[in-house]
């Protein structure tokens, strides 16, 4: 038998260390060739790393949570024959009873988790009578002196007994019956109970303990690592590095809205149904032609301004695992349709958490949108090195003066920020002006 150690890949664009999100085995485990055996995290996408060797575990390479350079030992398996370990490394790997093991940092032998782990579970496990009876099933609380244990007097689903006037009193008082102990027949709350409640105790007996608002002193230490850990860098890198600011600009889709309906039910069948975004997407794409500084990436290093005539779209996505940002290439060539298509597939693909490196890094603009959610206004973050994102608040409608008459229009802000070191404020102002433009009169979108 021997060791084969394997190592930390070089994933490519540069990447000099990956963070452990995921290991997928442990010491002890057999693995098979192709096998993953780590999830770790790049600057771009979670990447899985496989097991060129059938082999059992031996030991892994650190924790959840820390990061490993490229080329670091990632995991030790036992194969068949010689392994690709120098002898000497074999012996390390598992010494004599009285001597320490000489692993690299992180690395803990498969006997030391073993026992670790049986002890823990020794210390953990509760002592249990084998001849204890099983415990009686739950009644109502007898009217004893001692304070009932749980806030709620009745199990899940009963409904407390009480007379009309009873619940109308006790809904004025702001009482919740769920909470009050009942002292008449079959358990039925009286005026005297809601006097009792209210007072803090019953006669003859304490009175359950209501912690609807009681004080709360627990509290839970969540390490931000994975995908979280690098939501964090890049947020605080942005606005670190980016002087911001923030246009906002009122937008009335009526018109645009209109005519979105009518495409779905025109071509919806064949087509798909189109939302606002890819509509969006459009005049973001038109708008950009003139005013090209604000489809650009500022390199901080360099000291230069990037200017793109392709036009990739991020379009930041909420999933359960955070905020990532797939890109739709080249959106200047997508009529809302395809834009459409290809922002369903990109987002599937990242919420499942199969997007692909170059899918989730390389664009040029980014929109964000919290869907009916968007409140009235936001601030977004830029997606650095990009000098600008176009945000979405939610559509509401709202009384309009138009022609000395007052209608009803569907309105829509759009928030949006800037690179104050690349951006000027006339120019920001002018390029939403000119997106509110094709979205106020959507013919245009289709007019070259």
């Amino acid at each position: 038998m021997g060791t084969h150690v394997i190592k930390m890949p070089d994933l490519g664009e540069g990447i000099a260390e990956v963070e452990v999100v995921a290991w997928r085995v442990q010491p002890g485990d057999a693995v098979v060739e192709d096998q993953v055996l780590a999830d770790v995290m790049t600057d771009k996408a979670t990447v899985e790393i496989p097991s060129p060797v059938h082999g059992t575990v031996v030991a892994l390479g650190g924790n959840v949570g820390e990061s490993l350079a490229v080329g670091a030992e990632l995991i030790r398996l036992e194969v068949e024959g010689a392994g690709n370990a120098p002898s000497s490394s074999a012996k390390q790997a598992a010494p004599a009873a009285d001597e320490p093991a000489d692993l690299p940092h992180g690395f803990v032998p498969e006997p030391a988790r073993v026992a670790e782990a049986a002890a823990s579970v020794a210390q953990a496990a509760p002592a249990v009578a084998p001849t204890a009876p099983p415990p009686s099933p739950p009644s109502r609380p007898a009217p004893v002196r001692a304070p009932a244990a749980a806030p709620a007097l009745r199990a899940a689903g009963e409904k407390p007994l009480a007379a009309p006037a009873v619940r109308k009193r006790a809904w004025d008082l702001g009482i919740e019956l769920q909470y009050v102990a009942g002292s008449g027949p079959a358990g039925r709350i009286t005026h005297a109970d809601l006097d009792a409640h209210v007072a803090g105790h019953r006669a003859g007996r304490g009175a359950a303990p209501d912690t609807r608002y009681a004080e709360l002193d627990g509290e839970e230490a969540i390490p931000v690592i994975g995908l979280r850990r690098k939501i964090a860098e890049k947020m605080q890198l942005a606005k670190r590095q980016i002087p911001h600011f923030t246009y906002v600009e009122e937008v009335d889709v009526t018109e645009l809205e209109a005519l979105r309906g009518q495409l779905n039910a025109r071509y919806g069948e064949e087509r798909g149904k189109l939302t606002l975004l890819p509509l969006l997407m459009r005049a973001v794409v038109l708008a950009v032609r003139k005013f090209p500084d604000v489809n650009a990436r500022y390199d901080d290093q360099a000291n230069v301004v990037t200017r793109y005539q392709a036009v990739h779209l991020g379009i930041a996505t909420q999933t359960d695992a955070g905020l990532m940002v797939p890109v739709v290439r080249h959106a200047e060539a997508r009529d809302p349709w395809s834009s459409a298509a290809e922002i369903s597939r990109l987002a599937d693909a990242a919420r499942h958490g199969k997007a692909a490196r170059d899918e989730l890094s390389g664009s040029t603009i980014t929109i964000t949108s919290l869907g009916p959610l968007g409140g009235i206004v936001s601030t977004p973050v830029i997606n650095h090195p990009e000098v600008a994102i176009v945000g979405v608040n939610r559509i509401v409608d709202r009384p309009v003066i138009r022609n000395g008459g007052m209608v009803a229009r569907k309105l829509m802000n759009l928030s949006s920020s800037f690179d104050h070191r690349v951006i000027d404020g006339m120019v920001a102002a002018e390029f939403i002006q000119t997106v509110r433009g094709y979205l106020e009169s959507p013919a245009t979108l289709f007019v070259e």
